[in-house]
C-alpha cells in the first residue's frame, strides 16, 4: 500500500521544523480530527498510528510504522521530504486496519486531504500565489454569486444556502473560479498556487482560507 502527495515549496524548510511539525501541528492540520505528540498520533487518551524514532536522510526523514489502532500491524514507513522544489509526504507498506475496499473509499480521501493541509502549511505563504484580490473585486464577485445562486433557488433564501454551498465548491474545485469571480478577475488557489482540491473547497467553504490553505488572487492572464 503506497500514497504519495506532494506541494510546490521553493523554499527548504529547516531539518528540524521537517521532522517536528507534522507531530506538533497535529490537530491543525487534522482538522481537529486527531491530535499529536512525539511520534505519534492520537484521539484522546487512544494511540491510532504509533511510529519509530525518525530516521534521517538526504533529503528529509522518515518514521517506522509500528502499530496503533489504525494498523492492522507493523509494518512500512512515513517519509516526509524536500527536494528540486517540492515538499512530498509519502507512505510506503502500511497495513491499515480496514479492509482494501473500506481503506480506499473511507481512510485514502481523508488522508489525501490532511497529508496536502499539512504540506502547504509546512511551506508557509511565502512566496504568495499570486497579488490578493483587492476588495472592490470581491465584492462584485459576491454580489454576481449571490444573484447566480438566488436564481439557482428559485429566488427561496433558504434553499439558496444549499445552492451556495454546491455552487461554490463545485466552481472551486474545477477550475478555481466561480462565474462572479470569473467576471471580477480573481481566482482561488492552494498557498502554493496550485489548483484546489475538492477537499480544500469544502475546506475552505466552512472555515475560510487560512484552514484550507487557500489564497483569493488576481486570476492570471491565461489559464490555471
Amino acid at each position: 500500500m503506497s500514497l504519495s502527495d506532494s506541494v510546490l515549496a521553493p523554499v527548504e524548510p529547516d531539518r528540524a521544523r521537517l521532522r517536528d511539525r507534522f507531530f506538533a501541528d497535529a490537530r491543525r492540520w487534522s482538522l481537529g480530527l486527531v491530535g499529536g505528540r512525539a511520534w505519534r498520533l492520537t484521539v484522546g487518551p487512544m494511540t491510532v498510528l504509533r511510529f519509530g524514532v525518525p530516521e534521517p536522510d538526504a533529503t528529509g526523514w522518515s518514521w517506522p510504522i509500528e502499530g496503533g489502532l489504525l494498523a492492522r500491524a507493523p509494518g512500512g514507513r512515513l517519509r516526509i521530504a524536500w527536494s528540486a522544489g517540492e515538499l512530498v509526504a509519502r507512505v510506503e507498506g502500511y497495513r491499515p486496519l480496514l479492509p482494501e475496499p473500506l481503506y480506499r473509499l473511507l481512510q485514502v480521501p481523508v488522508h489525501h486531504l490532511t497529508t496536502r493541509l499539512f504540506l502547504l502549511r509546512l511551506r508557509g505563504r511565502d512566496p504568495a500565489p499570486g497579488p490578493p484580490a483587492p476588495l472592490r473585486r470581491r465584492a462584485l464577485a459576491t454580489g454576481v454569486d449571490t444573484a447566480a445562486c438566488l436564481l439557482l433557488a428559485g429566488l427561496r433564501p433558504r434553499r439558496a444556502l444549499a445552492v451556495a454551498a454546491l455552487y461554490h465548491a463545485g466552481f472551486w474545485s474545477l477550475g478555481g473560479q466561480t462565474p462572479g469571480e470569473l467576471a471580477a478577475g480573481i481566482r482561488l488557489l492552494a498557498a502554493d498556487g496550485t489548483r484546489v482540491t475538492p477537499g480544500q473547497a469544502l475546506v475552505r467553504l466552512l472555515g475560510g482560507d487560512a484552514l484550507a490553505a487557500t489564497a483569493m488572487v488576481e486570476a492570471p492572464a491565461g489559464p490555471a
